[in-house]
């Protein structure tokens, strides 16, 4: 509108504009409507009487009939006076028409940048986010190992994770391979004759040691894909995170870590002490069921076919336990394996809870002050009965803990 106004200045165009109330009574004079058509009642204006006079239906009717003659009048009285204003910015010459066109456009661009400079301005996408969630970078560390390194831009990080996390899972695979033939000559042995033999104890010694050394590389391989994940979580940083959603994302990725991140370092004996104790009792159980599983399995095939075996069962007892005793030693084994089982991962949710609540309440005032004020008190109760206040005395008792 202002462009146009400038136009039609510039062009000399002389435009008179008048009031919806002159409009009114120009129809009005020219149509004989002056009693109908009116403006509001002024201060001056008396009502005879008292009372307005009730209006004639017909009447009203009629004068509906030229209020609706009268607006269609006005619309086409707008609809030329816009027509003129368009032939005249026709007559426009081109550079002020680029002119109006700069001036409207620089006007959006300026409204656009007002709206955006109250809005933060982050790299969005599914891999990499400059808003993305410590939940998120911790999925995606588990993921891809040495995400979050990359996201928290600690690139001199990714040797030392990459190199520990392939070195060890390279020797864990090598070990591997070393250790299942040995294990299957050993079963192939053992399941002929548990006869101790110079042989067989040579290989078990072997064995033994391959097993060793396999899970010590698998560990140092858990160890160092762990690491990779809180080490993305220690050093987070983008967004502001409460100490709570670090300690207990710590906890959830390791055992103990976040009561290390929460300094409550005599407690983390207790929490790998118990792991160590459950993995231990899981490990144990789980070998006593092998163990008597295999014998189980000779024997009832012994039961069912003695003919295969004309030395008598080849079981490690050889015989001296029935098969109904070695399913139920088989059972029980199983069953503590289980019951270990579950009480390990009611100890993991134990100790994320713990992180968790320890962190919430690690600012928490827990000091000795036990404190009671005793102070007297005086007020003033209304008695209906006696149509007035009547003073109360008393004391007030304040304990603080």
């Amino acid at each position: 509108m202002c462009a146009i106004a400038l136009v039609v200045s510039a062009l000399g165009l002389r435009v008179e504009a008048q009031t919806p109330q002159a409009l009114l009574q120009q129809y009005g004079q020219a149509n004989g409507l002056q009693s109908t058509i009116t403006m509001p009642r002024g201060k001056r204006t008396i009502v005879r009487g008292g009372m307005l006079q009730r209006a004639d239906s017909l009447r009203v009717k009629a004068d509906s009939a030229a209020m609706v003659r009268f607006f269609a009048d006005a619309d086409s009285i707008f609809l030329a006076e816009f027509a003129a204003d368009s032939m005249a910015l026709r007559e426009v010459r081109t550079d002020d028409l680029k002119t109006l066109d700069s001036i409207a456009m620089a006007e959006v661009l300026l409204e656009g940048v007002q709206r955006d400079t109250t809005q933060k301005f982050f790299h969005k996408g599914w891999f990499m986010s400059d808003s993305m969630g410590l939940s998120r970078v911790s999925w995606m560390s588990a993921i891809v190992p040495g995400y979050g390194q990359i996201y928290n831009k600690e690139y001199w990080k990714l040797p030392i994770v990459y190199g520990t996390l392939a070195g060890s899972l390279a020797l864990f695979i090598n070990e591997n391979n070393t250790y299942k033939p040995l294990k299957r000559q050993y079963e192939a042995i053992t399941d002929i004759s548990m006869t101790r033999t110079p042989e067989l104890d040579a290989l078990q010694t072997q064995m033994i040691r391959s097993n060793t050394r396999r899970q010590v590389y698998l560990g140092m391989t858990i160890a160092s894909y762990v690491y990779a994940i809180s080490d993305a979580v220690i050093n987070y940083s983008t967004n502001e995170v409460s100490s709570v959603k670090k300690a207990t994302t710590l906890a959830c990725v390791c055992p103990g870590a976040g009561q290390i991140y929460n300094q409550s370092y005599w407690k983390v004996p207790f929490v790998i002490g118990g792991f160590a104790t459950l993995g231990y009792c899981i490990d144990w159980n789980n070998r006593g069921f092998q163990r008597f599983k295999k014998a189980y399995s000779i024997l009832a095939d012994y039961e069912k076919h003695p003919e295969n075996y004309p030395n008598g069962p080849t079981d490690e007892f050889r015989g001296r336990y029935s098969s109904n005793f070695m399913k139920n030693l088989r059972n029980n084994y199983r069953r503590n394996r289980d019951l270990c089982i579950i009480l390990t991962a009611g100890l993991y949710v134990l100790q994320i809870v713990d992180a968790h609540v320890d962190a919430h309440l690690r600012d928490y005032d827990i000091s000795d002050d036990l404190t009671m004020n005793i102070e007297p008190m005086i007020d003033y109760t209304y008695l209906p009965a006696e149509g007035n206040h009547s003073p109360v005395i008393g004391f007030n008792v304040g304990i603080n803990f």
